[in-house]
């Protein structure tokens, strides 16, 4: 089982449309036995996702090539015992729901037994939406 966790930033020219990225993105996970967690402050998506290793591969070459997304970093891979996310074909918070307070205390809840620099890098991301 591996995990990825990256970073990349919305390409000027594009509108993002929240809901269809989430639609395609649970769709795809679920048939690929990928879990994970996105996150988007308006301009940057940082997102974990969890799997198989071939899956997380292509998942993430797919990333790589949609025009959305620019300047893709690789923060961390790692072979994973258990999945962190194993409940969420695709966790989300954009700050934009009224219930962001919930969803933070969520991915926090979630993360607190994760590794320190993940933990760190989701929860410092989390709190800036």
């Amino acid at each position: 089982m591996e995990q990825i966790l990256y970073i990349s930033t919305v390409s000027p020219s594009e509108m993002v449309n929240l809901n269809a990225i989430l639609a395609v993105a649970r769709r795809n996970n679920s048939a690929n036995d990928i879990t994970g967690l996105l996150m988007f402050n308006g301009k940057r998506f940082l997102q974990v996702l969890e799997g198989p290793s071939e899956a997380i591969d292509a998942t993430f070459e797919r990333i790589r090539r949609d025009p959305r997304h620019r300047g893709q970093v690789l923060l961390a891979r790692k072979t994973i015992p258990q999945r962190e996310f194993g409940d969420w074909s695709m966790g989300f918070r954009d700050g934009a729901h009224e219930d962001g307070g919930a969803v933070y205390e969520t991915i926090c809840a979630k993360v607190a037994d994760a590794n320190p620099n993940l933990r760190a890098e989701l929860t410092a991301f989390a709190r800036q939406i």
